[in-house]
């Protein structure tokens, strides 16, 4: 494992890149500035790129500050006393950082939003800190979510629905849920966007290009200029609620009568382009499902793996926001998942090529051809004096788990390694990683690596991945191996026989 230091910075600069890929992420939990109310009262503030680029600064700023004096103070004490200002001064940093964020919302809200999940290596108190914003971010005031309602759905809350609870239940980067119920007698959840955050994220993504264009100094193999757009495209898409009504109808309707994966009904004539409105969903967050037995989580991470290749594979389509606050559990490996904001629909080539380099490094163990396949599509600099050794070291790891029929665990350890095979040049794929590159088909879907495996990593997630796999692989379509698979199986054939 690389130092704790080192570690930190790999995490920041894997959240800097989850900046472009994440859609809506409700990790960061900061304490903002606020009214009388503890609410905002207003828009969302700092729109122009120069004035959110300068309130990061200033954390910066004020970061530099507090540690030129933690290491004057860290010079007189004993060794047991610095390592008690090495964590003051850790909390009071990663403290700012989610002030800062969570008070602009927007997409630089999502810097800090991964962090608190996709890297094992962070500090253990750090990690809580930031874990404790997984959740929600500080909310807009009653009165304001009920402008944006009215002024999208042409009434007041009020009349709309039979009962309008004006606390919101969560609250995000880019709107907040509140319940209510419709005058025929059904629960809803009411996504209200905040006013301003698409001149918020338009100002937050002018600052991608150099975020990407300093990336590319030290990975020469990056090309940013598809990769931006292709981010800039898909989190654009986050802000039409109405396109995220859509993607979500796609699951709802392919997964109706699923025994364990649900997705809420979209109720379109209660929702716009800024109002978003679903059947309510019932269930545990992820802190306190993770708190349930070994076997609960492991039925919880299978139906996870399998909604997120099943999705895939099935539907063509991903759904680009896998992190804690997207779902909510129940016993038996019941899960609920929300956010449909960043869907990536795929083509069926590109999906050939995801079975192509499965099939080369999984089942045929030919590093030629896996070589071939990733310099063809611009994963790889081609030419580059790699060995096969060096090919299968490297890329061989994302694919570990499923590598033989046997059982596994992912290990909060393996997740940290897979984020370092991104970004940790100092270890012994650096030269690999500075020929690699990000093709706008693999933007997204790398969400896999940084965002599910580091769920599942913390839930220690344990089966037979490669069994399961098999089943979900369309060129396998293999039998079912689990009680999970078992249910979905039947539900497949049923699903079959009543299509026209």
């Amino acid at each position: 494992m690389p130092a704790p230091g080192a570690t930190v910075r790999r995490a920041l600069a894997a959240a800097g890149i989850a900046l472009g890929g994440a859609a809506v992420a409700r990790v960061v939990h900061a304490r903002r500035r606020a009214g009388p109310s503890g609410t905002a009262s207003g828009p969302v503030g700092a729109h122009s790129r120069a004035d959110r680029t300068l309130r990061v600064a200033r954390v910066g700023g004020r970061a530099g500050a507090s540690f030129a004096l933690h290491r004057a103070r860290r010079a007189f004490a004993s060794v047991e006393r610095q390592a008690q200002l090495d964590q003051a001064f850790e909390l009071q940093t990663a403290d700012q950082i989610a002030t800062a964020l969570g008070d602009m919302k927007g997409a630089l809200m999502k810097l800090g939003q991964m962090v608190s999940y996709i890297d094992a290596g962070l500090p253990p108190h750090v990690r809580e800190a930031l874990s404790s914003l997984q959740q929600d971010a500080p909310p807009m005031s009653a009165a304001l979510a009920a402008e944006v309602v009215e002024r999208e759905l042409g009434a007041p809350p009020e009349k709309l629905f039979l009962e309008w609870d004006p606390a919101p239940i969560a609250s995000a980067s880019i709107g907040q849920v509140h319940r209510a119920i419709t005058h025929d007698a059904r629960a809803v959840a009411v996504k209200a966007q905040y006013p301003g955050v698409d001149r918020a994220i338009t100002a937050d993504l002018d600052n991608a290009g150099l975020v990407f264009g300093a990336l590319a100094m030290a990975f020469p193999g990056l090309d940013p200029g598809p990769l931006v757009d292709e981010l800039r495209q898909r989190i654009v898409e986050e802000l039409d609620y109405e396109n995220e009504a859509r993607n979500q109808q796609l699951f709802v309707d392919w997964f109706r009568g699923h025994p364990f994966i649900h997705v809420p009904e979209v109720l379109y004539e209660l929702s716009s382009r800024g109002v978003l409105t679903t059947e309510l969903a019932e269930g545990v967050r992820f802190a306190g499902m993770a708190t349930w037995s070994q076997d609960e989580r492991d039925l919880a991470a299978e139906a996870i793996y399998r909604f997120v290749f099943r999705s895939l594979y099935r539907l063509q389509a991903f759904n680009g926001d896998p992190h804690p606050g997207n779902y909510l559990f129940r016993p038996g490996g019941q899960v609920t998942f929300l956010d449909f904001g960043l869907v990536k629909h795929f083509t069926q080539p590109e999906i050939d090529v995801f079975g192509d380099m499965i099939r080369a490094m999984v089942d045929e163990h030919d590093m030629a051809r896996f070589r071939s396949i990733v310099e063809s599509v611009g994963l790889l600099e081609p030419g580059k004096p790699f060995t096969d050794v060096q090919i299968q070291e490297y890329f061989g790891h994302f694919y570990g788990y499923v590598m033989d029929d046997a059982v596994v665990t992912i290990t909060p350890e393996w997740s940290a390694a897979t984020v370092a095979r991104f970004f940790d040049m100092s270890g012994p794929h650096g030269e690999i990683m500075k020929a690699a590159n990000v093709p706008p088909s693999f933007a997204i879907i790398q969400r896999i690596n940084l965002g599910l495996f580091a769920i599942l990593g913390d839930l220690r997630a344990t089966a037979n991945f490669r069994r399961i796999a098999n089943e979900l692989w369309p060129w396998v379509d293999g039998p079912p191996s689990t009680d999970l698979g078992r249910a979905e199986a039947l539900w497949l054939r049923r699903r079959s026989s009543s299509d026209p």
